[in-house]
């Protein structure tokens, strides 16, 4: 992890966010969408599963439908309003073709100029281990924004799109750019406590999603020059 951060360029209009869970951008990446929907930008969320095996005291069949609605109401809080669901299963996303072609698919409908992501790396920093649906859907966003540009690569899933400038993936342990968030905290913590029904059933000591984000948000602020920042690994096409 650098010492400093450079910022991360806002010159663009449109992007798309792709993560593997409901609320996986919510731990410090969507104060930054609120930022960046104030300034007139267009965010959409493709959420690769539904969550649905995320909390081992509920059936996945009752969590889906909550985890879904507790997502729209968290993207609806920091100003994103086209939400999407493919249906790969919680806990068994495979990196590979069926799902570069998926993302991709949705990559060429929506034409953005950026992705969005959370770390993809293996680990957390540390002695950590990452999720395995966070390693492979990051692992497959990358290669997807490459796919989507290429038109004999998925021919079938709609025209070529060559527009992406750059991956960023939130909570890298290897970050490389930051967000000045400062005016935008309260929007990303409101967002975080959308998901009420999973952070209930966490366990352990209950997550307050004010001191949490608060804390990161004030830690990494200084690498970045300001009072409250969020991080990205940027990685260019």
């Amino acid at each position: 992890m650098s010492e400093t951060l450079e910022l991360m360029p806002e010159d663009w209009n449109r992007a798309l966010a792709v993560v593997a869970h409901p609320d996986d951008m919510e731990y410090g990446a969507a104060s930054a969408v609120a930022r960046w929907t104030s300034q007139g930008k267009t965010i959409a969320y493709l959420l690769v599963s539904h969550g649905e095996a995320g909390i081992a005291t509920m059936a996945p069949s009752v969590v889906a439908p909550l985890r879904m609605d507790e997502q729209r109401a968290s993207c609806a809080a920091v100003g994103v309003h086209d939400v999407e669901f493919l249906d790969h299963p919680d806990g068994l996303i495979e990196e590979g073709p069926r799902l570069r072609s998926d993302i991709g698919r949705v990559i060429r409908r929506h034409r953005p100029d950026v992705l969005l992501g959370i770390n993809h790396n293996d680990s957390w920093g540390g002695s950590s281990w990452n999720h395995t649906d966070h390693r492979a859907v990051g692992r497959a966003l990358l290669d997807a924004a490459r796919d989507a540009g290429n038109p004999w690569i998925f021919p079938d899933a709609g025209e070529a799109w060559n527009g992406v400038r750059f991956v960023a993936f939130s909570s890298s342990p290897f970050g490389t750019h930051g967000v000045d968030i400062g005016d935008h905290l309260h929007a990303g913590i409101s967002s975080l406590r959308c998901h009420q029904t999973y952070l209930d059933n966490l366990g352990g000591d209950p997550l307050d999603p004010a001191r949490f984000l608060t804390q990161a948000a004030h830690r990494d602020g200084p690498r970045l020059g300001v009072e409250a920042a969020t991080t990205f690994e940027v990685i260019h096409v």
